[in-house]
């Protein structure tokens, strides 16, 4: 089961995953602003992604800055914790196949977890 969390309003998130659809795969879609994952969701996924905390938060949004997230002292958990209280700030989209995960950025990034 491939899975992709997905924001519909996000052109990179569309991309990707139109560029399933073209693959033949159709995903499980969890529009994840709506049913936001949950801490332990969310640490999973890092794992699966092989990132740190920081590489999964959008640095660029209102809440990073109105929440010092560049505060470089934060635990991953606090980071964690925001982004669970602040699903903006998760990169997107996340495709995940079985034990792999991917960013689409850019969406072919995906291609290699499939």
């Amino acid at each position: 089961m491939t899975t992709i969390y997905h924001n519909p309003r996000c052109s990179k998130s569309r991309q990707t995953l139109q560029l399933l659809e073209e693959k033949g795969i159709i995903p499980e879609i969890v529009l994840y602003l709506e049913s936001t994952p949950d801490a332990d969701t969310l640490k999973t996924l890092l794992t699966k992604l092989g990132i740190t905390t920081r590489e999964l938060i959008r640095s660029g949004e209102d809440a990073y800055k109105d929440n010092n997230l560049a505060d470089q002292s934060l635990s991953d958990q606090q980071l964690i914790d925001a982004m669970v209280k602040y699903p903006k700030l998760i990169q997107r989209p996340i495709v995940v196949n079985g034990d792999k995960a991917a960013l689409g950025r850019p969406p072919e990034a995906v291609l290699s977890i499939l």
